[in-house]
C-alpha cells in the first residue's frame, strides 16, 4: 500500500482505544513557498488540537469528554512538552476543508502522557490521505514550584478510553 494510505498508516492495536477525531482548519499562512503546509506549522496545528481535545471549553463552547484541564497560569498546572517526533507520509496542500487529526494516548504515567496523532484530509473525501504522525510526550507541571505532579483521578478516568498502542516509526 503506498505511504499515504489510510489503512498503511493503521498503528497495530489501535483498535484497544477510541480515537478523538478534531477537525482543524488549515490558514493561508500555514503554507510555505513550495504551497504546503511548512514543517513548523505542523506544530501549531497540532498543538490546537491537543488545546481542543484536553483543555476545558470556555463558557458557552463546547468540546469532547477528554477537555478536563484547566488553562493559564492561575489554573495551578502547567502542560509542557518534554519531547515530539513527527512522521511525515505526503505534503499537505491548501484546502477549504479542515484536517482531521485523529489522537490517542499511547501510555499515561505518573505525570505524563504520550499523546498519538495521525493527519489525514477531511473524512468527507472519498480517499482518505494519511499526511503525518506524531508522538508528543506531555509534562503537567506545577505552575507555582515548576515540579512535575501527578496526573490527577479526573484525568485518568476521562483518558483512560483513549489509551491504544503507541505509534511505531517507520524511518528510524
Amino acid at each position: 500500500m503506498p505511504a499515504g494510505s489510510a489503512d498503511a498508516a493503521a498503528p497495530e492495536g489501535a483498535a484497544a482505544g477510541e480515537r478523538l477525531h478534531i477537525p482543524i482548519q488549515l490558514r493561508w499562512g500555514d503554507l510555505d513557498a513550495f504551497n504546503h503546509v511548512n514543517n513548523t506549522s505542523m506544530l501549531k496545528l497540532l498543538e490546537e488540537a491537543r488545546v481542543r481535545a484536553f483543555w476545558r471549553p470556555g463558557e458557552g463552547e463546547h468540546g469532547p469528554s477528554t477537555a478536563v484541564l484547566d488553562s493559564g497560569l492561575d489554573a495551578g498546572a502547567l502542560t509542557l512538552v518534554a519531547r515530539q517526533e513527527i512522521e511525515y507520509f505526503a505534503p499537505v496542500p491548501y484546502q477549504r476543508h479542515p484536517l482531521e487529526v485523529q489522537m490517542w494516548f499511547g501510555k499515561i504515567g505518573g505525570s505524563s502522557v504520550e499523546v498519538c496523532y495521525e493527519v489525514f484530509n477531511d473524512p468527507s473525501f472519498e480517499e482518505r490521505v494519511l499526511y503525518a504522525r506524531s508522538t508528543a510526550v506531555i509534562v503537567l507541571v506545577d505552575a507555582a514550584s515548576g515540579r512535575p505532579t501527578r496526573i490527577s483521578q479526573e484525568m485518568r478516568d476521562a483518558w483512560a478510553p483513549y489509551v491504544g498502542a503507541p505509534l511505531t516509526y517507520t524511518h528510524r
